[in-house]
């Protein structure tokens, strides 16, 4: 489960709005719940995922475990199906019965254009328990009143850190503050006489493998659209600029010509050329899933996993991260949405399921149940994320029709800053505010 490239997030986009006009009709569109399938009904049911190989085997057992209770219901999985093609598929009339996205981001779109239908009768017809997804999960999940999907196991992005790196600059334990990571970074980061970086504490840069403004955010506690009227308010907000100001100040450090010239020269995020695993790089924010990849390709990685670093002054929040995940939901236009209901709610909230399935593809069970289950095969570095998981710290973007398209303008004025393209971070900030709300006015119209 990996974050898509903001390009593939916008296309995907575009396509979401036009759906909002040209999704075909169907069986339930409207707000009465679709009925669930008889006990020995013979149906097929076509689910549309993003999963390929070994991870799609895995989700396909995990989608025919729910034959248990419907013995004639037949699943048909697709993987490769990325959101683009389902969006076309909901345009064209021939939607899948359930649909899986990678992209928890386009959620807003899907519900504001209807493409997705709102589940929030079925929970409330079958007084189905939702409390026993962790919320701030739950909360990427909904948008404007609307339950537009369920999570599908989930993403909880921590701090990753090479103990043989941080015992040579004398430190036991990874950074609890930024101000700590500050300090960390210089000590731990080794140049060669020329002056050029050898060895990176921390990379500040963004975009810069998982080094996104979304990740980083709860480190201060900066949060998307959280003006008073629900739009971007960037400016106004001192967790935006104290987290710019700290990733300044390391750029600063480095230099941002050397800077660059060193991420030249490291491997791809997902290649066994990471730098991490090459012990070119210290310390990095990265997915729960990391710890496949290292056991995978550098097996004797001597590495922890802790939460990520806070504001001095965010001391309480210590503990906590950004969590995104996969969703699930009902497409607009489905023939049997009541069967689509029943396949969703057993896949996303069947303790055993869940357990399995994350034991396979390693990312985290979405609900409190799972977590606790002593089927569930952990070792330290992935505790870690199930500990903050189920902490209750952690943060996610709110659901909105414009998702995508913010986080890029973020980012995107997150490499103009630090490369010095703007001076004022004040005014730039108000920019991107502007850019953000304009946006906002034309998916709603107003």
């Amino acid at each position: 489960m990996r974050k898509a490239p903001i390009r593939v997030l916008l296309a995907s986009a575009a396509l979401l709005v036009a759906s909002c006009s040209g999704a075909a009709g169907g069986g339930g569109g409207g707000s009465e719940p679709g009925a669930a399938p008889a006990k020995d009904a013979n149906l097929t049911l076509v689910v549309y995922s993003k999963f390929t190989d070994r991870e799609e085997k895995a989700v396909t057992a995990a989608l025919q475990s729910f034959t248990k209770k419907y013995p004639n219901i037949k699943i048909d999985h697709k993987g490769n199906q990325d959101d683009d093609k389902l969006t076309q598929s909901i345009q064209s009339g021939s939607a899948p019965d359930v649909a899986i996205s990678f992209f928890s981001d386009n959620l807003g779109n899907w519900c504001h254009s209807g493409a997705f239908q709102d589940m929030k009768p079925y929970v409330d017809r079958d007084k189905t328990d939702l409390s026993v997804i962790p919320k701030q999960v739950l909360d990427y999940t909904q948008y404007n009143g609307k339950q537009c999907s369920l999570p599908f196991l989930a993403d909880v992005y921590g701090f990753y850190y090479n103990k043989d790196l941080l015992a040579q600059a004398g430190y036991s334990a990874p950074p609890k503050t930024t101000t700590e990571l500050v300090e960390y970074t210089k000590k731990i980061t080794k140049f060669a006489p020329d002056g050029s970086i050898e060895v990176a504490g921390f990379i500040p840069s963004m975009p810069f493998y998982a080094n996104e403004a979304q990740i980083w955010a709860p480190m201060t506690g900066a949060k998307y659209l959280s003006g008073p009227d629900g739009k971007s308010n960037m400016a106004g907000s001192a967790e935006w600029k104290e987290l710019f100001d700290f990733q300044k100040q390391l750029v600063d450090f480095y230099g941002k010509d050397k800077l660059e010239r060193f991420k030249a020269g490291l491997g791809d995020q997902y290649s066994p050329d990471n730098a991490f695993h090459k012990g070119k790089l210290a310390m990095m924010f990265d997915g729960e899933y990391r710890n496949a990849f290292i056991t995978d390709t550098a097996p004797n990685l001597n590495y922890g996993t802790a939460p990520p670093p806070v504001s001095p002054s965010r001391a309480a929040s210590y503990g906590g991260g950004y969590s995104t995940g996969t969703i699930i939901g009902i497409p607009k236009g489905v023939k049997n949405p009541g069967a689509s209901w029943e396949l969703i709610k057993h896949v996303t909230l069947d303790t055993d399921t869940l357990v399995e399935l994350s034991n396979q593809i390693k990312n985290l069970p979405s609900t409190t149940e799972s977590l606790k289950s002593p089927n569930l095969k952990v070792n330290e570095q992935f505790k870690t994320f199930l500990d903050m998981y189920g902490g209750g710290k952690l943060q996610s973007n709110p659901a909105s029709p414009v998702n995508a398209a913010a986080i890029k303008a973020v980012n995107d004025f997150a490499s103009r800053w630090v490369a010095g393209q703007e001076p004022d971070l004040a005014a730039g900030l108000a920019k991107v505010d502007a850019q953000i709300n304009d946006e906002l006015a034309q998916k709603l119209g107003k």
